[in-house]
C-alpha cells in the first residue's frame, strides 16, 4: 500500500473551496461563476503545495528516496553507493624480435582500440632478457560500461610511443566496467546492510557483502554444507557466470578480516549450470484469428522471458506451469509442453534454456 503524508487530489481541494466559500457568502456557485476562476487557482497551488509536501515526506522513507535523498538516509547506515568502476582487460606487449636485455613498459602505458576509449596499464611489465613478449593488468581511463566487451585483439593500437619495436594486443575481452549504482540495487543492499551488524556470519551478512564487492552482481547464494564451510555462489548482471578474475575479486573482498568471522571457510564460485530446452506446441482461438501474427511474435517473447526469469535467480526450479501461463498470458489457446520438465534446483546450480522449439499448429474452437 502506498504512503501518502497529505491528500493531492485537486477535486477534493476545489469540493473544500467551494463548500467553504458557499457557507461563508450563502451563495450557491455555478460552473459558470466568475469566483470558480480564483477557487480553481487555489486548487491547483495547493495541490501543488500537497504534491511537494507529501514528496518531501516519501523522500525520507527507504522504501521511496531516490538520488541524493537516498544516499543521505543510508548514512544512517553506515554505507555508501558503489561508484562507478573501469573496465579491464590483460593486454599482451610484443616484441617482433627478442633482445638481450630486458625491455620495459611503464606503468600507465596507453593502448586504444579506436582512439577514443583507451586502456592503460596498472603496473609496470618487462619483457625479460630472450623473450618475446609480456602480460600486464589494463584498466580504462574513463569508468563505466563503456569500455565493456572490446574482444580478443581489438585493443592494438599504441597510444605511448615505447623505445622497442613492441606491438599490444589485448588477450581477454574487457568486461567490469560499471556504472554508478541505481537507486534500486542499492535500496536492497541498504536493507540487506542490517545482516552485516551480526558476528554469527549470517546468510544475509554474506550476501550484503558479495553484491557490496561489485555492483554488477545480479543474485547471490549462500549455504554451509557443514559447520564452519561457508560456499558463496554469485552470478553477474544478466545471468552471466563470473569469471575467474572477479570470483577472486569477491574472495578477496570476503575474506577482509572486517568481514569473514574468523572460524569460518569461505568458498566462493560460479553457480553449476543446467541446461533444457525450451519446446511447445501451442493453439490459438479461433476468435483470436485476425490476431494470429502478433500472438506468435508474444510467445516468443513469452518463451525467452521465462528463460530469463529461470536464469537469472540462483535455485530457482523450472516450472513448467510457468511456461504455461506465460504462452497463455500472451494469446495462446492451448499450450502443449514436450519439455522442459519440472527439475528442482539446488542452491548452487542455475538454469539455463539453450534451444527454443515453439511450433503454431493452428486455430482451435471451444
Amino acid at each position: 500500500m502506498a504512503i501518502k503524508f497529505v491528500e493531492t487530489d485537486p477535486t477534493l481541494y476545489e469540493k473544500q473551496l467551494i463548500e467553504a466559500y458557499e457557507r461563508l457568502t450563502n451563495k450557491t456557485l455555478q460552473p459558470a461563476d466568475p469566483e470558480r476562476l480564483l477557487i480553481n487557482l487555489l486548487a491547483y497551488a495547493l495541490t501543488i503545495t500537497s504534491i511537494n509536501i507529501d514528496e518531501t515526506g516519501r523522500q525520507n522513507l527507504l522504501a521511496y528516496a531516490s538520488a541524493e535523498h537516498l544516499d543521505a538516509l543510508a548514512e544512517f547506515y553506515g554505507i555508501e553507493r558503489l561508484y562507478p568502476k573501469p573496465a579491464t582487460c590483460i593486454l599482451r606487449f610484443s616484441l617482433s624480435s627478442a633482445l638481450n636485455y630486458d625491455a620495459v613498459i611503464p606503468a600507465g602505458t596507453r593502448v586504444t582500440p579506436d582512439g577514443n576509449i583507451i586502456f592503460k596499464t596498472v603496473e609496470e611489465v618487462k619483457i625479460p632478457a630472450g623473450n618475446l613478449s609480456a602480460q600486464v593488468q589494463a584498466e580504462c581511463e574513463i569508468t563505466g560500461s563503456a569500455g565493456n566487451g572490446y574482444q580478443v585483439g581489438q585493443i592494438n593500437k599504441l597510444v605511448d610511443v615505447l623505445p622497442h619495436d613492441i606491438s599490444a594486443s589485448n588477450t581477454t575481452m574487457t568486461m567490469y566496467g560499471a556504472d554508478i549504482e541505481d537507486d534500486e540495487r542499492f535500496r536492497e543492499r541498504i536493507r540487506q546492510s542490517i545482516e552485516r551488524f551480526t558476528n554469527a556470519g549470517s546468510c544475509g551478512a554474506y550476501i550484503y557483502h558479495t553484491l557490496s564487492a561489485h555492483q554488477d552482481i545480479l543474485d547471490v547464494s549462500v549455504f554451509s554444507p557443514q559447520p564452519g564451510e561457508v560456499n558463496v555462489v554469485f552470478i553477474m548482471k544478466d545471468g552471466e557466470s563470473p569469471d575467474n578474475s572477479m570470483i577472486q575479486l569477491v574472495q578477496n573482498y570476503l575474506s577482509s578480516e572486517k568481514v569473514r568471522p574468523l572460524t569460518d571457510m569461505v568458498y566462493v564460485s560460479a553457480p553449476e549450470v543446467i541446461t533444457y530446452s525450451i519446446n511447445i506446441e501451442y493453439y490459438i482461438h479461433k476468435k483470436d484469428e485476425a490476431l494470429a501474427g502478433l500472438i506468435q511474435q508474444d510467445v516468443e517473447k513469452a518463451a525467452r522471458d521465462f528463460a530469463f526469469w529461470t536464469g537469472t535467480k540462483i535455485g530457482r526450479d523450472i516450472l513448467p506451469e510457468e511456461l504455461i501461463l506465460r504462452v497463455k498470458q500472451a494469446g495462446a489457446y492451448r499450450v502443449i509442453v514436450n519439455s522442459p520438465a519440472y527439475t528442482a534446483l539446488q542452491q548452487n546450480q542455475i538454469a539455463k534454456a539453450d534451444s527454443f522449439v515453439l511450433t503454431y499448429s493452428g486455430l482451435m474452437e471451444d
